[in-house]
């Protein structure tokens, strides 16, 4: 039991789109992988190739490959345990040009 949970990560490779969008009105990247492959808390999602550039006003959706990392048990539990407090940690900035005394 306590051998599993420190088990080597399980790792599957899958095509995937990726979609860039760099606009007045947006700059966002989503990654949509092949097949039905479920990700988890505490997974890792790695694509591979040189980096995606898009210029200013365009939008790109490039395929390539992509490697899925399955978290251990305990790391499951863990990103659940404290995901809620570092998703706020991430709501703590701001994007104004004024700065503060």
């Amino acid at each position: 039991m306590i051998a599993r949970l420190f088990a080597a990560r399980e790792r599957i490779d899958v095509g995937c789109t990726v979609e860039v969008e760099h606009t007045f009105e947006s700059l966002a990247a989503h990654v949509v992988l092949d097949g039905e492959i479920a990700i988890r808390p505490g997974d890792e999602v790695t694509v591979h190739g040189e980096p995606i550039r898009v210029p200013y006003g365009e939008t790109a959706r490039l395929r390539r490959e992509a490697t899925v990392t399955r978290a251990h048990p305990v790391e499951r539990f863990w990103t659940r345990l404290t995901g809620d407090t570092e998703f706020m940690e991430l709501c703590e900035f701001s994007f104004s040009e004024r700065t503060k005394p």
